[in-house]
């Protein structure tokens, strides 16, 4: 087997095992997006008059077969074919012989892996928006069946006013569909082509670029072959951000949840199914799994900013350094939906213990209810806070886990209590707009793969 770029001369073991790193490893996820991405620039090269039609033709059965081969695990990547590109062309030059030559005809690997991993990117930023809004449809699901159930609102981890377990869920609901948006410019973004422009200046052929964006469905193409090369490590920045704002919030939903689920409070329980044991003490569930939902956040920030990092400072065109985006964006995609899917069955499990929940309040949560009806009555604010601040549980009147209701204005506690589906459905219409966006999108993506068929 041949390195794309060999000519002959030995290359220093140390130096080839420290500049291939982990792209044989890594490259293996990318082989199916690459070998679509072949398909389409064979295509091109046929029409343009490179390759014969039936050049053209067997090229794209083979890639066929090997993309069927690295989805179901049967093709690997050897440490001496460097990475997927390679790997795929020494397999085509070995079956198909010239045609497998010529494959490689105006393009370099700079393009070749920006496609592929767009490509990548594109549909994991799909998986990442369904998964969004099938959290956020369950959140909003837990919101309207727990509206009137009391409960204490906190701030500085300390009770502040009588709130509802329906709220906090429908918080973390709108947290999260307010995500969307980011993923979808991240999509937009990263749904170009970048076929064509080479190692960033194109070359001396007719290529005609506009015809493979839309063999693979791209919206259309990045224009400026150079400005190609300089947004590689940008893309990536772009997506990984776009993707670590749903997990973040979700980092946030799990330290409620911890929190809620301790015996002190026990307002949550959390089933066996998504609790583990300890090794040395029987008594003990703990929740993992929402400690590693919650740890992930910072992990996926630090390979947010190692991608920065690395190309922030790069001048224009390929640099090498580059080659180390991969790992974190690759990585980090794939965590980042994990704790989206990890977060499922605990939010299917959890039990609410209503009585808990409202037996914990304490009687001075009431005291900014109190102030307010005084202010009601015409009480200046501010004499009124004084007056209630020198006893504020002597100033609660009646039940205080029931303050909440006296909250009815838009967005209140109140409000989604007194009628859950009025309140939530701005919430309801953005989830069911991000579907239909999503499906469509999903739907358009698949079909490029028809091309390998």
């Amino acid at each position: 087997m041949s390195r794309l770029w060999d000519r002959g001369s030995a290359v220093d073991r140390v130096v080839e095992r420290f500049t291939v790193g982990r792209d044989p490893e890594l490259d293996v996820r990318l082989l199916p997006f690459d070998a679509l991405a072949s398909a389409a620039h064979a295509t091109m090269l046929a029409e343009i008059g490179i390759l014969t039609a039936a050049e053209r033709q067997a090229l794209v059965g083979e890639l066929a077969v090997l993309a069927t081969d690295a989805r179901e695990g049967r093709m690997t990547i050897a440490r001496e074919d460097e990475d997927g590109h390679t790997a795929i062309e020494n397999r085509l030059t070995a079956r198909l012989g010239d045609a497998g030559r010529r494959i490689h005809t105006g393009r370099s690997r700079n393009d070749q892996v920006i496609a592929a991993v767009r490509l990548w990117g594109r549909e994991m930023v799909l998986e990442q928006t369904a998964a969004v809004l099938d959290l956020a449809a369950r959140l909003l699901a837990l919101a309207a069946e727990h509206a009137e159930v009391s409960v204490a609102g906190y701030t500085h981890t300390r009770q502040a006013m009588p709130s509802t377990v329906g709220f906090l869920f429908a918080a973390h609901a709108e947290g999260l569909l307010d995500g969307v948006p980011w993923l979808q410019t991240a999509y937009r973004h990263v749904d170009r082509s970048p076929l064509g422009s080479a190692s960033g200046y194109g070359v001396a052929l007719p290529l005609d670029r506009g015809r493979v964006a839309e063999l693979l469905g791209f919206s259309g193409l990045q224009r400026n072959t150079l400005a190609v090369q300089n947004d590689r490590g940008k893309t990536e920045h772009l997506l990984l951000g776009a993707a670590l704002a749903p997990a973040l919030d979700m980092g946030r939903l799990a330290s409620d949840l911890i929190w809620f689920s301790s015996e002190e409070l026990g307002y949550v329980r959390l089933p066996e199914a998504v609790t583990t044991g300890s090794s040395i003490m029987p008594q003990k569930r703990n929740p993992d799994v929402l400690e590693l939902i919650r740890a992930a956040g910072a992990r996926l920030r630090g390979r947010h900013g190692e991608i920065a990092a690395v190309y922030a400072p790069l001048a224009s065109g390929y640099h090498r350094d580059l080659q180390l985006t991969k790992e974190p964006f690759l990585e980090g995609m794939a965590g980042a939906l994990d704790v989206l899917l990890a977060m499922v069955p605990v939010l299917d499990a959890l039990e609410i213990d209503a009585d808990r929940c409202r037996a914990a309040l304490e009687t001075s949560i009431g005291a900014t209810d109190a102030l307010y009806q005084r202010v009601a009555q015409g009480e200046p604010f501010r004499a009124a806070y004084k007056a209630v601040a020198a006893d504020p549980e002597g100033a609660v009147e009646g039940d205080p886990a029931e303050g909440w209701r006296l909250r009815t204005h838009e967005g209140a506690p109140g409000a989604l209590a007194a009628a859950p589906a009025t309140a939530l459905a701005v919430d309801h219409a953005r989830l069911q707009a991000g579907r239909a966006w999503c499906e469509g999108e999903v739907a358009r993506v698949a079909r490029v793969w028809e091309l390998l068929q």
